[in-house]
């Protein structure tokens, strides 16, 4: 499915305001060590990582491409999830959430 088809199903979730953002991987300092030196190129990526917040309203997260991890930090069941292309992932207003976004980024329609 496509970005603005994407964005047409959230609408029809019932959400108004509908964008689609995307958290792209970036390389780290490591970048710059002289090509001879062997390391696991895993280690060249970092993840975008929103640390506790909550949105004043529900919002959605439908996700178009790459994978995002979630977790509850306040709640006793604070267990990550990862979610993956297809996922529809709901936070509920006032919900305090935490997010990291998959080393290779992440394409995400949201509602609210």
């Amino acid at each position: 499915m496509g970005q603005k088809e994407s964005e047409r199903q959230v609408r029809s979730w019932g959400f108004d305001n509908i964008f689609t953002w995307t958290d792209a991987p970036f390389m780290t300092a490591t970048t710059i060590l002289p090509l001879y030196v062997s390391i696991d190129k895993r280690s060249l990526y970092r993840s975008t990582h929103y640390p506790p917040h909550s949105h004043a309203t529900l919002t959605t997260h439908l996700i178009i491409d790459g994978e995002m991890t979630l977790w509850y930090p306040r709640e006793e069941d604070d267990q990550k999830t990862t979610y993956g292309v297809g996922s529809r992932v709901d936070v509920d207003a006032g919900r305090v959430h935490e997010v990291i976004i998959g080393t290779r980024g992440c394409t995400y329609v949201i509602g609210e």
